[in-house]
């Protein structure tokens, strides 16, 4: 069975590098949708079925802590798991982020065969 992946992240470049990765990692990727920011990723999920989120954490408009409280929220979405990929270590927002229902982390700078 495919999954359909969202990737959210500010840059583009590292959207094109996190979008590679997992094509090369064998995971088996169904549609794989991008957004430059949390509203854009909240706006996406009202018209396709996503069922994994790769989102950075700081980003302009809605950062991925907004953006996983708002999700968290929705009936349909509250359950798909969301991975934050970041550069930030600071252990105060990635227990934030646990305790809005973070499925993982990933952080930047990383090797696509991890």
């Amino acid at each position: 069975m495919a999954y359909n992946v969202l990737i959210v992240d500010d840059s583009q470049t590292m959207r094109r590098v996190i979008r590679k990765s997992v094509e090369i990692s064998g995971f088996d990727l169904g549609e794989c949708w991008e957004a430059g920011n949390g509203r854009e990723a909240l706006d996406l999920l009202q018209s396709h079925w996503i069922d994994l989120i790769l989102t950075d954490l700081n980003m302009p408009e809605l950062n991925g802590l907004e953006m996983l409280r708002e999700l968290r929220k929705d009936e349909i979405h509250r359950n798909t798991p969301v991975v934050l990929i970041t550069t930030e270590g600071n252990e105060p927002r990635i227990r934030e982020a646990q305790a809005l229902g973070m499925n993982g982390y990933v952080q930047k700078p990383f090797h696509p065969e991890a």
